[in-house]
């Protein structure tokens, strides 16, 4: 099974399209902040999130129950799509409906693999990823530029290094993430 989770009017053929909101039309109707969530355990290959996980989780509980939920009905080796706005962008900051910024130092703090790496080090990163007991990979990390940056670096009138310190400083440099995770189960399906 695949899942296009928060579709709303962006539906893929072959997916479950879901949405909260029966005025798109979806497959199936799942408010994916009430837990648990309608479908078994290890039985999807594929999940897509374009702009729907910074919808999601409110309060902190809820949106580690999401993460947990999310890794229960995934099979070990699922692929993840995540799109979110970036939170310097006015994109983020100007949608009320948005809750909280996610970014891939957010998302890694799922992974155990970091996890273990940080307590061997003794850093303070928070090892959701044990506490949860869930387990995610991020395979790839790509932004997406907001003009003029993607036009002036395209020119090769900046630098990487440039855009790096730009996404770090200032507002409406990066417009989005889009973020490829894995699923990292044992081959049962259980950690």
């Amino acid at each position: 099974m695949r899942l296009n989770l928060g579709c709303g009017n962006n539906k893929i053929a072959g997916w479950v399209n879901v949405d909260k909101m029966p005025t798109c039309n979806p497959d199936q109707i799942v408010d994916l902040d009430a837990l648990p969530w309608p479908w078994a355990d290890n039985s999807v290959q594929e999940v897509r999130l374009s702009h729907v996980l910074e919808h999601l989780g409110a309060e902190t509980t809820t949106f580690f129950g999401i993460i947990k939920e999310l890794y229960r009905v995934c099979r070990d080796g699922a692929q993840i799509f995540i799109a979110v706005p970036h939170p310097r962008h006015d994109d983020f900051i100007a949608d009320p409906t948005h809750v909280r910024p996610i970014t891939p130092g957010s998302l890694t703090l799922f992974s155990q693999r970091k996890n273990r790496e940080w307590i061997a080090k003794g850093a303070a990163n928070t090892p959701l990823g044990l506490y949860l007991s869930v387990d995610f990979s991020i395979e790839s990390v790509s932004i997406v530029l907001d003009e003029p940056w993607l036009s002036q670096y395209r020119r090769k009138e900046i630098t990487e290094a440039d855009l790096r310190y730009a996404t770090n400083h200032y507002n409406n440099v990066a417009k989005a993430y889009n973020i490829i995770m894995r699923v990292v189960k044992s081959a049962d399906g259980t950690k």
